[in-house]
Parts: C-alpha cells; sequence; structure tokens
C-alpha cells in the first residue's frame, strides 16, 4: 500500500477503558474498522502498554502501517505490578488526568504529524470513558461510544441515578455491608426480578461517582442533539425543506400505490 493512499483513509482513534476484557472487546473492533480500510490508532494507557510488550515481546505491537499503537499517561504513580490496577483510583484518575493528554495526542494528527499519517475523521471510545465527548467537540470530529457490557450489566449501570434517589448507593460506611442493606430487593429493573443491591457492581464511592458522571455527559449529549434535530426540521431549519420534500415524495409514491391495481400470477 502507498503513502498517498493510506493518508487519504479515514482516520479513527479508539480508546478502551484501562481494563483487561475492555481492551480486548475494542481491539476486535478495531480489527473489524481496519479491515473495512479505516486507519487505526489504537490507545492504551502506559501501563498496559508496557503489560503486552512485557508479555508478548517487543515487536508485538508494532501494528502495521496502518494500524498503530499509541499511549497516554493514565495518571496513576508508576507500578510495575502484573495485575489490573486498583479500579476506583483508576476511575478517579481517569476522570481527572486523562483528557489532556488525550486531546494533545490526538491534536498532533491534525497538524501534520507525518505525510503518511491520514488526518483524524473520528474516536471510538469505550462508553466509560466519557471525557472524549469534550475531546471530540474540542477537535471538531464525531465520537462513537462503544458499550462492552453485557445487557444484564448495562441495564444496572442504568439504574444508579434511580438508587441515588432512593438513598440506596454509594454505599456508605462498612456497615452497610454487613447489616443487611446489601440484601435490599430492587424490583424495579425489567427482566431482572429478585435481584439485591448486592448483585450490581461498583457501589463504592469513586467507581459509582465515576459511572454517574459518565452518565450525566452522555445526557447532556443527547440533549444537545435533541435540540439541534427540532431545530433543523423546525419551520425555519436547514433540514426543513429536505424533509418538506421527503414527505411530499412519499405522499406522491403512496398517492400511485393506491391509485394502481396490482396482481400477482403464478408462473
Amino acid at each position: 500500500m502507498t503513502t498517498s493512499n493510506v493518508a487519504k483513509k479515514p482516520h479513527a482513534v479508539c480508546i478502551p477503558f484501562h481494563v483487561q476484557s475492555h481492551i480486548k472487546a475494542m481491539l476486535k473492533l478495531a480489527k473489524l474498522l481496519h479491515n473495512k480500510g479505516v486507519y487505526i490508532t489504537f490507545v492504551n494507557t502506559e501501563f498496559n502498554h508496557k503489560r503486552f510488550l512485557k508479555t508478548r515481546g517487543q515487536n508485538s505491537l508494532h501494528g502495521l502501517p496502518d494500524f498503530r499503537f499509541k499511549t497516554i499517561p493514565d495518571g496513576l504513580p508508576p507500578s510495575e505490578i502484573e495485575a489490573t490496577q486498583d479500579i476506583p483510583s483508576l476511575c478517579e484518575s481517569t476522570r481527572k488526568n486523562c483528557l489532556a493528554p488525550f486531546l494533545d495526542l490526538c491534536g498532533k494528527f491534525n497538524q501534520g504529524e507525518s505525510s503518511n499519517v491520514p488526518p483524524l475523521t473520528s474516536i471510538v471510545s469505550d462508553g466509560f470513558m466519557t471525557f472524549t465527548i469534550a475531546a471530540a467537540e474540542s477537535l471538531g470530529v464525531p465520537v462513537i461510544h462503544f458499550w462492552t457490557l453485557a445487557a444484564c450489566g448495562f441495564m444496572g449501570f442504568y439504574q444508579y441515578h434511580i438508587l441515588l434517589e432512593k438513598g440506596l448507593a454509594p454505599l456508605g460506611d462498612a456497615g452497610s455491608v454487613t447489616n443487611g442493606h446489601l440484601d435490599t430487593v430492587l424490583d424495579w429493573i425489567p427482566g431482572m426480578n429478585g435481584i439485591r443491591l448486592k448483585d450490581l457492581s461498583n457501589l463504592s464511592g469513586p467507581v459509582f461517582n465515576f459511572v454517574m458522571e459518565a452518565a450525566q455527559r452522555m445526557k447532556k449529549k443527547v440533549l444537545q442533539w435533541r435540540a439541534m434535530a427540532e431545530k433543523a426540521t423546525g419551520p425555519a431549519g436547514s433540514s426543513s425543506a429536505n424533509l418538506d420534500k421527503l414527505v411530499y415524495h412519499t405522499e406522491f409514491a403512496l398517492g400511485n400505490c393506491t391509485n394502481h391495481s396490482f396482481s400477482v400470477q403464478n408462473t
């Protein structure tokens, strides 16, 4: 593949949450996108990048000319442990520290970093990495959030705002773990009859706050999109003329269908 052909490709930056299962899921999606002709920059934290190199060998992440790996810091103290980092600390650090280095990395793609690296055209982000919403707005590119959870896990996280309203979460002191509080039955979740509070994950303070902030950012963005859609399809909106044409042609086509009779003949 020539340099000029590579430089003309759409360029997606894929960034998973910083734990193994999320990284594997995002990597599979990135491979599918690459197979469809998308230039991929896969962003790991420095900690996870080093773990991969140590496990797989120094050449394991060299990638292809149009599939490469980059890193950003996670904001935690350097560590040589061969295990997933402390999740509450990781969530808190991600929330506070990852936007700036991610923006700095992505900004280089649109500043002529290399003649064979195409400009950034989209961000594919883990659903928990909601700082990418602000990054996408700053860079002027779309962002797609990829949720790696099972349906029951997603539904569990979807209840967090209700748990907060009911005073059931986040968990308080250690007594809430031993006083029967976690046996509280949550009887309003569709398809999850009999589920208890302790069956949900990540109800501790830092993780709970991380998920709630992610949900609030997503909700804010959805409301913005809704307002933009309503404005665009309104009487003076940018899409109103096209929408009127669509309605007209649809009605015309339906009218033609109702004014003609059709018969099906066996052959």
